[in-house]
């Protein structure tokens, strides 16, 4: 940046030298960031303005009260600033909003908990993605997941699985991460497996005791933060996939998940 020489910037707290430079650098910084996550897209660059986009929201125990979770609201919001029109419905509505819309939805986007039903009652021709999968590409693990689903298929009995999460919120009955995630993945492979939950700020150093780590989108986590967990587990050499990718490849339905993306 031009406001920072090659040779750095020298200040003084005693004399006050150099701190009129120094909050000069720091305020283009912080432009130049900001202009930087805005040429980024969650899901707008996927479709054009005027498209119209179907938002698949759950509406069950586990969903927050007068409220939409963070990964729902980012993505509705990138889409409102694009110029696309965008409908939400719960997942029991889904099949009957297509009769309704006079325009064909270019995407459909759903919470990955109803992704066996948002699959059945989507159109076969219309992309499908989840919002985890959205976060996923958009902290920058997409390629890194899609490739640690693969590992499921040959996990044998008692692996031990990491399942982490990175939010605090109080965990409810029909808890994705603890209850609906350990109970699909022992049902369709038919084996039982040894869980281990992280929440928060919590993540172990070291992971090479465990065979497989299924990470949330990362929406409450820093970009850094998320690539620093990413990279822990790569140089450990051990196989990371996240909630959507998971629960997409549990499905049956991973190829049709990832469509929207080139």
């Amino acid at each position: 940046l031009s406001a920072i020489p090659d040779d750095g910037i020298y200040v003084s707290a005693r004399d006050g030298t150099g701190i009129d430079r120094l909050r000069h650098a720091a305020a283009e910084l912080c432009l130049s960031a900001a202009e930087s996550r805005e040429e980024r897209h969650i899901a707008a660059d996927l479709v054009s303005p005027g498209d119209v986009v179907v938002l698949c929201i759950p509406i069950d125990e586990a969903a927050p009260k007068g409220r939409l979770i963070l990964p729902q609201s980012a993505v509705l919001r990138d889409l409102i600033g694009a110029g696309v029109t965008v409908v939400s419905v719960r997942d029991t509505e889904l099949r009957d909003v297509f009769g309704k819309l006079s325009r064909r939805p270019s995407l459909v986007i759903t919470d990955s908990q109803a992704f066996a039903a948002a699959d059945r009652d989507t159109p076969d021709d219309i992309p499908l993605t989840s919002f985890s999968i959205l976060m996923a590409r958009y902290k920058g693990f997409l390629d890194m997941a899609v490739r640690g689903a693969q590992v499921i298929d040959t996990l044998p009995e008692g692996s031990r699985i990491l399942i982490s999460e990175g939010c605090t919120h109080r965990r409810q009955c029909g808890d994705i991460g603890t209850v609906k995630l350990p109970r699909l993945l022992e049902r369709r492979t038919g084996k039982t497996f040894d869980h281990t939950f992280t929440s928060g700020g919590t993540f172990p150093e070291d992971v090479t005791t465990y065979d497989l780590i299924i990470h949330c989108g990362g929406c409450m986590l820093t970009e850094r933060e998320v690539r620093s967990r990413m990279r822990s587990a790569s140089l450990q050499h051990t196989p990371v996939t996240n909630y959507g990718i998971a629960l997409a490849h549990l499905n049956g339905i991973l190829e049709r998940a990832l469509s929207p993306f080139s």
